[in-house]
């Protein structure tokens, strides 16, 4: 059997976080990180959620289909990040 390839191109958004993580841990010179997946969860949603906002026209029910969470949860998410 043969192994099968990644025929997928390269995804930009993955690169660019992998980029930045590998920048992340040079700069840290060895020291130990700490609470990274709550960190980079923040860092992520609040750009998500501004980005999808704006592109649903400010429809709440909108952007919660499209990024297939609950309206109450986006909106939670939303005063979360000062964005509601």
């Amino acid at each position: 059997m043969s192994a099968q390839k990644n025929t997928n191109p390269p995804n930009p958004i993955d690169a660019c976080v992998r980029d930045n993580l590998e920048a992340f841990f040079r700069d840290l010179d060895g020291q130990e990180p700490h609470s990274m997946h709550e960190m980079l969860i923040k860092l992520v949603e609040k750009p998500l959620f501004e980005i999808v906002m704006r592109e649903a026209g400010g429809n709440q029910s909108k952007a919660a289909q499209w990024l297939g969470i609950n309206r109450n949860t986006l909106r939670r998410k939303l005063n979360d990040h000062n964005l509601g």
